[in-house]
């Protein structure tokens, strides 16, 4: 059996989102039986990152333990009843090791029995043990040799999540698409222009050594393609939007722990439209002040 799967009342709320019309596709993620184009349809998502879940559930950091928080938010999504859910990367404690992978994967069981959980890499993770944990993918798997890269197709919208990990666990924790990455986006995204585009990596997209290599010739590719709307990344462990080339990025706070006392550690709920997002923060752990703050974007056109 695929550990990504969706119960039979998930099924039956397809059927009849989807008016009776298609079949679910493989491992529970919509098909593209529909095409959403009426303003006010929408769809609801869960988003976190950085997990950095250890074999050990004793093991912490900064007063934060890792499975405890992720023990936490996992009946919340549950409960919330949102339709996938998607991790930006470094689901691994620090080296990404066979045995954080399966303490994981038991993690999201519970998640994975409601609901299609896609995840990318971080620079905690490795490629080779994650793929032998989580042999299974939601979506469609692409062809881009040596990375990990999903595209998500739903009613109205399509995700797109790249792969930024070059190695594990080294200073300076920077990212990398690489040029055959690059070259696959580009032509993918001019070849299916008929829904809006979310992207989800892992790092961050600035000009720091951490960051995405390949943002600025990422940006080049994505400035002109109208349908890419909005960027989700994490990495830096601090919940923030703003806006570059008119496209809105969105880094998601971390679910294992802060490295401020002032940055919340949680999770976020998104209601996606061919319109707009709108964006809930559930802050469960660190700075729990604005938990439960909306955040309303309006897509370009």
């Amino acid at each position: 059996m695929p550990y990504l799967y969706q119960t039979n009342g998930r099924r039956q709320f397809i059927r009849t989102l989807a008016g009776g019309v298609g079949a679910i596709a493989t491992m529970g993620v919509f098909s593209s039986f529909m095409n959403m184009k009426e303003k006010g349809k929408s769809l609801r998502f869960a988003f976190f990152s950085d997990t950095h879940i250890p074999a050990d559930k004793d093991n912490h950091y900064r007063g934060f333990y890792m499975v405890r928080n992720l023990n936490k938010i996992v009946p919340q999504i549950v409960k919330s009843e949102v339709h996938s859910a998607i991790i930006t990367g470094d689901l691994a404690r620090l080296e990404g090791k066979q045995e954080d992978y399966k303490k994981l994967k038991k993690l999201l069981n519970p998640l994975a029995g409601q609901m299609p959980v896609a995840m990318a890499l971080g620079n905690h993770d490795r490629r080779d043990h994650f793929l032998e944990i989580f042999p299974d993918s939601p979506g469609e798997r692409q062809d881009v040799k040596n990375k990990y890269v999903l595209v998500l197709e739903y009613p109205g919208i399509r995700f797109i999540i790249l792969d930024s990990l070059i190695y594990t666990n080294l200073s300076p924790a920077l990212g990398l698409l690489g040029i055959r990455q690059r070259e696959w986006l580009e032509k993918y995204l001019k070849d299916h222009t008929g829904k809006p585009v979310l992207l989800f990596v892992h790092h961050t997209l600035g000009e720091r050594d951490g960051d995405l290599q390949d943002a600025d010739r990422m940006f080049n590719i994505l400035r002109p393609l109208r349908h890419v709307k909005a960027i989700v990344y994490g990495h830096s462990h601090v919940y923030g939007y703003s806006v570059r080339e008119g496209i809105h990025l969105i880094n998601l706070p971390a679910t294992g722990y802060n490295f401020r006392d002032q940055d919340p550690v949680g999770w976020v709920e998104a209601t996606i439209t061919a319109e707009k997002g709108i964006f809930t923060l559930h802050a469960t752990e660190g700075n729990t002040q604005n938990d439960g703050a909306v955040k309303e974007l309006t897509w370009r056109i």
